[in-house]
């Protein structure tokens, strides 16, 4: 195992821009996901840890040694790609093994990094198989294991279920977070998919025009983003955000001005302190889906501001059905239990949890 440290890395094709500024570390053992739209700099950032780019500026450190110099293959790491990069003429066997066999690698060793991998990876009865006899998902699982039979410092995986169907996606998924779990090993993970990101990371890099937003566990991220881009990205549905004006009627609220009447929402008390300086200001108003709800289906306790809509759209998703609906001049989104929906054209009774709020400045996009 090894630690990652990137101190201030800078890359630039001729005059574009693609990474300013990157500090990036994890810890041995860690499950780093780097998240962002398609353009956002994370291929090119794994690809400078990798070797297979150099950096315009900055340092790149695995373990205690600095590798900006270190060619890929002496850099001790394994990556795994989207496309599989299988030797189509090789069975199974014979692609997890080449590397080994190119190293001069003892057979006997082979054998056995072979019989460990299979097993680890369920994949036995695969091995006399050409790729082409494989199913996508067995074909990432060969690709893993001959980036496995190596045992790097560390593992490099860009986009690596992109071109498996949405079930794949899930059992593969589930099988990567298996294998870290076994092997402790540090994985830094590329997607643009951020259901994988909250479900395998310990902590995500959420990225966008070459800048790193925020790095933190998904958690974090998901209830506490670090600003408005964040939130927007992470979550899906996205999260609402609806312009509002800042008030103080006894306590403080947001107004939100909207062609079918005005609403006004409580603000929680955890958040006075921070808007003394922001009364009579424009913010802006985050309330992800599930909070959402159905007046009365709310949690016992909460801090509610209730309002009515029209329904635009209804989409059944099985556990849930999302209801659309306008609010501020947006299209915006509740997530309802199946059974409390309405038809479309239909007035609707909407309870929003005020309690899970955010709040963010509209000139810089922070959160408050």
């Amino acid at each position: 195992m090894a630690k990652l440290r990137l101190e201030q890395v800078h890359k630039r094709f001729g005059s574009a821009k693609v990474l300013e500024g990157i500090d990036l570390e994890a810890a041995d053992g860690e499950f780093i996901v780097l998240v962002g739209p398609s353009g956002c700099g994370k291929s090119t950032l794994l690809n400078l840890i990798g070797g297979l780019e150099t950096a315009s500026e900055g340092r790149i450190f695995i373990g205690d040694r600095l590798v900006n110099d270190v060619a890929p293959k002496d850099r001790n790491i394994a990556m795994v790609f989207q496309s599989y990069s299988l030797y189509p003429t090789k069975t199974a066997r014979d692609n997890i093994t080449f590397g080994m066999e190119s190293r001069h690698v003892p057979k006997a060793e082979q054998e056995r990094a072979l019989a460990q991998v299979s097993e680890l990876l369920h994949i036995g009865p695969l091995l006399d198989r050409k790729p082409g006899q494989l199913s996508g998902g067995q074909r990432q699982r060969v690709a893993m294991g001959r980036a496995l039979v190596r045992n790097p410092d560390l593992f490099l995986f860009d986009e690596p279920l992109s071109n498996l169907d949405a079930k794949l996606r899930v059992e593969m998924r589930t099988e990567i977070k298996k294998l870290h779990a076994r092997l402790g090993q540090t994985i830094v993970y590329v997607t643009h998919d951020q259901v994988e990101a909250m479900t395998l990371a310990s902590r995500i890099a959420v990225m966008d025009n070459g800048h790193i937003r925020q790095f933190a566990p998904p958690e974090t991220v998901y209830e506490h983003p670090a600003d408005v881009f964040v939130a927007a990205f992470m979550g899906s549905p996205p999260m609402n955000i609806v312009a509002g004006r800042l008030l103080r009627d006894g306590g403080f609220c947001i107004e939100v001005e909207d062609r079918q009447g005005p609403v006004r929402f409580a603000m929680p008390q955890r958040l006075a302190d921070k808007l003394d300086d922001h009364v009579g200001r424009k913010l802006w108003l985050g309330l992800r889906p599930e909070v959402i709800t159905k007046a009365g289906a709310e949690r016992p306790g909460a801090l509610v501001s209730s309002f009515e809509r029209r329904i635009d759209v209804v989409e059944p998703t099985g556990p849930d059905t999302m209801l659309v609906f306008e609010l501020g001049g947006i299209e915006a989104i509740a997530r309802v239990a199946p059974g409390d929906e309405a038809p479309v054209g239909s007035r609707y009774r909407f309870a929003a949890d005020m309690e899970k709020a955010k709040l963010f400045d509209p000139d810089t996009g922070k959160s408050l």
